[in-house]
């Protein structure tokens, strides 16, 4: 059993470190990134706060994860340029990251896929390509479709989640089934349809 070990306004400061050690990576990331003129999207939980902020910012969910596309043929110029700020590249378990430092753990890293492939290959759609992309508080980002086709097709419970989310704030709705391949739309039905599931 764990050992509770932190009360009162430590835990709410160990609380506000750990949401500004998230903010502070992907600053720091695509900062790098822009620099190098390197594409990327940002994906994942931070993707979902930028989209759902612009809507309803008391309905953003904090994340723990910094997540990236880019292109496979960049993967030698971002190791380079993410070095540069501090970021040490690790392949391990099929996982592309990059550590926040040489203590980091893989919580504390920037996970990578690349635009194009499949993460998995069970996955019924790739990662979408980066030729498109929103730029939206000084982050690229998906656009929101090829986004919403991520969470779909990851479908892990995060990803319903974040789809969620974007439902809850109308975002997206049932109009949007039409933009998907069947089995993303029946996932998307489901999401809709049962939202407490």
């Amino acid at each position: 059993m764990v050992q509770i070990r932190y009360t009162g306004d430590a835990l709410w400061e160990r609380i506000e470190r750990a949401v500004e050690k998230v903010k502070d990576r992907l600053h720091r990331v695509t900062q790098a990134l822009d620099a190098a003129s390197i594409p990327y999207a940002v994906i994942g939980g931070n993707a979902v706060q930028i989209w759902v902020a612009q809507v309803d910012e008391s309905a953003v969910r904090n994340t723990r994860d910094v997540d990236i596309i880019l292109n496979r043929n960049d993967l030698e110029a971002a190791k380079a340029a993410l070095a540069e700020a501090g970021f040490i590249y690790r392949h391990a378990a099929k996982v592309m990251m990059f550590l926040d430092g040489p203590e980091a753990k893989a919580r504390d890293a920037v996970h990578v896929v690349f635009a194009g492939e499949k993460v998995r290959e069970e996955y019924y759609e790739p990662v979408p390509l980066i030729d498109e992309y929103e730029r939206i508080k000084e982050v690229r980002t998906l656009p929101l479709e090829a986004l919403v086709r991520m969470k779909l097709t990851s479908y892990r419970r995060k990803d319903q989640v974040h789809v969620l989310d974007m439902l809850s704030v109308g975002l997206i709705d049932e109009s949007w089934l039409d933009r998907y391949s069947p089995m993303l739309q029946q996932r998307l039905q489901e999401l809709i349809d049962d939202p407490d599931g």
